[in-house]
């Protein structure tokens, strides 16, 4: 073949090969793309080093500029940091009655150990890194009050793994606004996912050992004659009055008790329920946010004897913190 003619055939074979490696480099870098669900990245915040994070659904972040919640209200666009502080991945389960979340036992430990001012530390909750709504995890032993959604620091590891998207700090009653934690994006990202529980799911017959250290507590006040009772799960944490005088009842999978009844007898019944050895505090103004709606009292010195003394009959550790009478 002459020299030319090889020539032109090289030519003319050269761009048809370049062409053929482009697409297959193409076509390689497109599978890597669409077959990765999840993304490597050096943990954020929590001491583990490479964590996997999953791309999509519900989430929640951080601020990227670590905006200080005080100034959250002021500003018209927050950015989210690169990567959530709990992902889909680390929900076992989300209560949608209470906003309870169990965490992983990494997820949890994680929470535990964000750094958290006394002023509060924002986040955001997204899904599919759209904004949704944002909130501060917050401490225990602040004194500053707080109107937003909140996420309390655990206070320990050995509680078990679960946070709560609470209303407010130290109380709901300061929470103004509308209530953003059931929007229907959330929910359905939750659903979609096999996290969301939509009701209690202990039975009623049977109640759990409390899910805190501070066993149960009983409340009592007098309305239109008759004497009120609430037996709740025992926590750090003020409550409301609201909280305690509502008359909805809940077991959550994870054991949180709040049972309100009306007459010696029916709390007798409940108090008969707990496990032999349960501890119960009969609180007066105890753990009560501020409010003069309802006068917390214990009964009449006769009613209350005999329900101590019936509690005690059930092997139950009960005290009766105040007495009003």
């Amino acid at each position: 073949m002459h020299w030319k003619e090889q020539m032109s055939k090289l030519a003319c074979d050269i761009p048809v090969k370049s062409i053929m490696l482009i697409v297959i480099c193409i076509m390689l870098v497109l599978g890597i793309l669409v077959s990765g669900i999840c993304i490597t990245s050096e943990g954020e915040g929590n001491g583990e080093g490479e964590v996997e994070v999953e791309v999509g659904g519900f989430a929640i972040y951080l601020t990227k500029q670590d905006i200080p919640p005080a100034q959250m209200e002021d500003l018209s666009h927050v950015e989210i940091a690169e990567r959530p502080i709990i992902t889909i991945s680390d929900i076992i389960t989300y209560d949608a009655q209470e906003h309870e979340l169990i965490l992983t036992v990494s997820a949890f430990e994680r929470i535990y150990q964000l750094d958290v001012p006394t002023g509060g530390k924002s986040f955001i909750v997204c899904v599919d890194k759209a904004p949704i709504y944002w909130g501060a995890f917050w401490v225990h032993w602040s004194s500053l009050s707080f109107d937003g959604v909140t996420i309390w620091k655990p206070l320990s590891l050995e509680e078990p793994n679960v946070i709560r998207l609470e209303l407010g700090y130290p109380s709901s009653e300061l929470y103004t606004g509308e209530d953003p934690r059931s929007n229907p994006v959330v929910i359905e990202s939750l659903e979609q996912a096999g996290k969301l529980i939509t009701g209690p799911l202990a039975p009623v017959d049977e109640l759990p050992h409390s899910m805190t250290m501070k066993g149960y507590e009983l409340y009592s006040w007098e309305e239109d004659g008759q004497w009120h009772f609430t037996l709740i799960t025992g926590t750090n944490r003020v409550k409301t009055i609201g909280e305690i005088t509502s008359e909805e009842d809940f077991i959550s999978e994870i054991g949180w008790v709040k049972i309100q009844v009306v007459g010696a007898d029916a709390i007798k019944d409940v108090l008969s329920r707990l496990p032999e050895g349960e501890s119960v505090f009969w609180c007066d103004e105890l753990h009560i946010w501020q409010s003069t709606e309802t006068d917390l009292q214990l009964p009449p010195e006769q009613i209350a004897d005999a329900i101590e003394e019936y509690a005690k009959q059930c092997g139950l550790d009960f005290v009766v913190t105040v007495r009003s009478y």
